[in-house]
């Protein structure tokens, strides 16, 4: 992993947090802009995805994207929207994060 791709990496999870908070947010309260907003961010993260399946491979850019997206989307609907999640939901999510931590560093262990 370089500095570019985790700063990539970073970029591609605040664009896709905001969509998907302008996804609740039309979803509340649908209006064309907001979807035309969603679909743009939507689409400018999946761009920036394209490069870090360069530099990280398929499995670890989308799983390290889908585990921080997890995280941090969840973090958002549970203190911004007032969501609430079952224990089995919470289960899942811890779960997701150990996957990932096995798919990331995988090659490495497994040497």
């Amino acid at each position: 992993m370089t500095i570019s791709g985790l700063f990539q990496l970073g970029v591609t999870t605040v664009v896709f947090l905001l969509a998907a908070t302008v996804a609740k947010s039309w979803a509340l309260q649908p209006t064309f802009g907001k979807l035309i907003l969603t679909l743009a961010l939507y689409s400018a993260g999946n761009l920036i995805m394209l490069r870090l399946v360069r530099e990280f491979g398929m499995a670890s850019a989308f799983s390290l994207s889908a585990v921080i997206q997890l995280v941090a989307v969840n973090a958002i609907a549970l203190f911004y929207f007032g969501e609430r999640l079952s224990m089995v939901q919470s289960s899942g999510i811890v779960l997701a994060i150990f996957a990932v931590g096995l798919i990331t560093l995988g090659p490495n262990l497994g040497k």
